[in-house]
């Protein structure tokens, strides 16, 4: 397993541009669901990783329990029974339920000041509070507090992070001490995760281990041929 300075290397290295980050240019700045993102479309979760809510007595219901309506741009348009076509716009965790995103094609990282970098898109009838951790790779995981439910932001600076730090992964898991505990749309009902302070996406581990392997081999041959060389010459 890497550790955190091993991640954080990792990081580094997909931000001085060892990797190409395809698809992950910035986009003109556009304001999405009322909060301005600088990278536009791009800046929000792709992937659900893990789904885990909390159903209790049927509840939440079923029509509110497909995860990847928490993907892509916020599109909440007050259809709290999901009724409509297609059915929910978000999906409900449940009392202390959790959901795992990823961005697959850009990451969250630091702004190198006190303004927000992640914003949580928390809809539906009741205002529920929602605990919030990030990851480089999906094993170490590091707590930044909560929403205090509705949409909110996070700056992650204040939690030690900056602009050289870049995270794939967004772990919500609904506080069962606050809002409802029954009801249709029962826990925090996630709409959207979008990253504010947007980068290009990290690599995978093994992505740049292999790189790494590759260049140490090249590195070998070309000090082989040297060799050769040096003992060619009078």
């Amino acid at each position: 397993m890497l550790d955190r300075r091993s991640v954080r290397i990792l990081s580094v290295l997909a931000a001085i541009g060892v990797f190409q980050a395809v698809g992950a240019t910035p986009a003109s700045a556009v304001l999405i669901g009322g909060v301005d993102f600088p990278a536009g479309a791009v800046s929000f979760a792709d992937l659900v990783v893990d789904f885990s809510p909390a159903i209790l007595v049927g509840q939440p219901t079923a029509a509110h329990l497909v995860p990847d309506s928490a993907l892509g741009v916020p599109n909440y348009a007050g259809d709290n029974n999901c009724t409509g076509d297609p059915s929910c716009s978000f999906v409900s965790l449940g009392s202390g339920g959790q959901i795992t995103l990823r961005f697959t094609d850009n990451s969250l990282t630091g702004s190198g000041d006190a303004a927000f970098d992640l914003h949580i898109f928390e809809v539906g009838p009741d205002v529920e509070d929602t605990f919030v951790e990030i990851s480089m790779n999906g094993l170490l995981w590091f707590p930044i507090g909560k929403v205090f439910g509705s949409t909110d932001s996070i700056d992650i600076d204040g939690f030690g992070f900056g602009p050289t730090d870049f995270f794939s992964y967004v772990r919500l898991t609904d506080d069962p001490a606050e809002g409802g505990a029954s009801g249709i749309t029962v826990g925090a009902d996630i709409d959207a995760v979008g990253a504010i302070s947007s980068a290009p996406p990290v690599p995978e581990p093994s992505s740049v281990l292999l790189l790494c392997a590759g260049l140490s081999s090249l590195a070998l041959l070309r000090r082989i041929r040297l060799g050769k060389r040096s003992r060619r010459s009078p």
